[in-house]
């Protein structure tokens, strides 16, 4: 009899970030691409000054670009659709337009450029999540409230046990999201090892060291997955995730 696929968890909220390190949205559906959440991360502004693996512009530099926040205006079609970026103060610019370049270069004086990879433009692999117990011992142990937006999930889950960093365990398997004929599968890969964005308040940019402080101490600076897609199709908030049973090797 073949080994049946084991329910794990429950997707509770999907993100997508049009632009690398500025403000995401929750979704309540999207289609994952071979390259992620279609739309995500399809832009980058790029550090001139910078010629090494990791060259992008992001809140490190400059905190308050977590508070920009950019929109497709034809949001069905996000490979396509233009963008558009309201700032911190509410002017609201084209994404490729010379004033929202020279806002950002106010900040950051060494010069910058726009990057359009279409694919996304992804630290690891492009599917992230985390779960809800992850993030409530983190609060727990920081006395703070953690927005999860802080660790810039793909997807937010609840995992069935309730267990902390049980969605470590995953790792090395095939999930699926959904029981449907087009549900998408990713293959879960590695940890995501964690830097100075997840000291950054997502709404407000203030920075708050103790977040990352636990984080290291904790957990060696890991926090949450990653994995790579395996199958395309429609994702949606309150998906069940089920675990897929191993294949054996022929």
């Amino acid at each position: 009899m073949a080994e049946e696929k084991q329910a794990v968890g429950i997707i509770k909220a999907l993100f997508r970030y049009p632009v690398k390190s500025m403000h995401g949205h929750q979704l309540d559906e999207v289609f994952l691409t071979e390259q992620g959440f279609a739309g995500d991360r399809r832009y980058a502004f790029v550090r001139a000054d910078n010629h090494s693996n990791f060259p992008w512009l992001t809140g490190r530099q400059i905190n308050d670009m977590l508070r920009y926040k950019p929109y497709f205006t034809d949001p069905a079609h996000p490979l396509t659709s233009p963008v558009r970026v309201t700032t911190p103060t509410g002017e609201n610019f084209p994404l490729e337009s010379v004033e929202l370049l020279t806002e950002l270069e106010a900040s950051y004086e060494k010069g910058a450029f726009l990057f359009d990879q279409q694919h996304g433009l992804f630290d690891d692999s492009p599917v992230s999540m985390i779960s809800l117990a992850t993030l409530a011992r983190f609060e727990g142990e920081t006395e703070m409230e953690l927005d999860p937006r802080r660790f810039r999930p793909s997807i937010l889950v609840e995992t069935l046990t309730g267990n902390p960093f049980e969605e470590d365990k995953w790792i090395g398997n095939v999930v699926q999201f959904g029981n449907r004929d087009d549900s998408p599968q990713v293959a879960l890969e590695s940890q995501n090892i964690r830097c100075t964005m997840i000291n950054l308040d997502p709404d407000t940019a203030q920075e708050s060291p103790r977040v990352l402080k636990e984080v290291a101490k904790s957990r060696q600076n890991r926090a949450g997955i990653y994995g790579a897609v395996v199958r395309t199709g429609p994702v949606r908030a309150g998906d069940t995730i089920y675990l897929l049973p191993a294949r054996r090797s022929e």
